[in-house]
């Protein structure tokens, strides 16, 4: 049994917010970001970003599709064995973060 939970928001339904939480939010809008202390906020140097590892807890949800991939690709990929769907997937996530990273 999983323990995750999941909540699904409908970002044209949203709650409306609190008379506090509007004052709050009125607040920090007019709050010059000079007045922001990020003392205790270490700089994010180039040297941070080279070592920078993907949170390891990281797992996305999977969504369940039908795409149409040429036969001669998807029997090479199944030519390798068990897992070509996990193929597919790991092929399309090193494109999207290459096109991600040339942005």
């Amino acid at each position: 049994m999983s323990k995750t939970v999941h909540y699904k928001i409908d970002l044209n339904k949203l709650p409306t917010l609190t008379t506090k939480q509007q004052a709050e939010l009125k607040t920090l809008k007019t709050m010059p970001d000079e007045s922001i202390d990020y003392s205790d906020i270490p700089p994010l140097d180039d040297v941070f970003w080279k070592n920078a590892v993907q949170n390891p807890f990281y797992k996305p949800t999977k969504t369940s599709t039908t795409v149409r991939v040429d036969s001669d690709v998807i029997a090479w990929l199944r030519s390798q064995g068990k897992g070509y769907q996990t193929r597919i997937n790991t092929i399309l996530r090193e494109a999207m973060m290459r096109s991600l990273h040339h942005k």
